[in-house]
């Protein structure tokens, strides 16, 4: 459970790099891209940055571009935030919200089936 310092620190760094990710000028990440959370260590010396992208073909590529504008990402978040360490970013593929619609969609389906099933009796 991190800290409630970290936790306004991960909150900031998300909020920060969401509105950076505007400002990128490479093709590979010019997409549907979602910070979904950040997890920063206790020491503030990484930082994980899970991104969901709306086109699952397209993931890898936005991962490879966000690595590459990775120490314009850290300049600019440290530059905002004004912490002692800045964190280096680590970008991570999140699938939660597909992992989500997935669950979402088979709970439907066997609501679906209970309802067939109640009709014929």
């Amino acid at each position: 459970m991190p800290s409630n310092r970290i936790g306004r620190i991960n909150e900031e760094i998300q909020r920060e790099l969401s509105g950076l990710l505007r400002t990128l000028k490479d093709p590979r990440v010019q997409a549907m891209i979602s910070i979904t959370r950040v997890e920063t260590t206790g020491d503030l010396r990484y930082a994980k940055v899970f991104v969901s992208v709306l086109e699952k073909d397209r993931t890898r590529d936005v991962l490879k571009g966000l690595r590459s504008a990775g120490g314009y990402l850290r300049r600019e978040v440290g530059s905002r935030l004004q912490l002692r360490y800045t964190p280096e970013l680590v970008f991570e593929a999140d699938d939660s919200i597909a992992h989500g619609a997935h669950i979402s969609d088979l709970i439907s389906r066997l609501h679906a089936r209970e309802e067939a099933q109640h009709d014929k009796s």
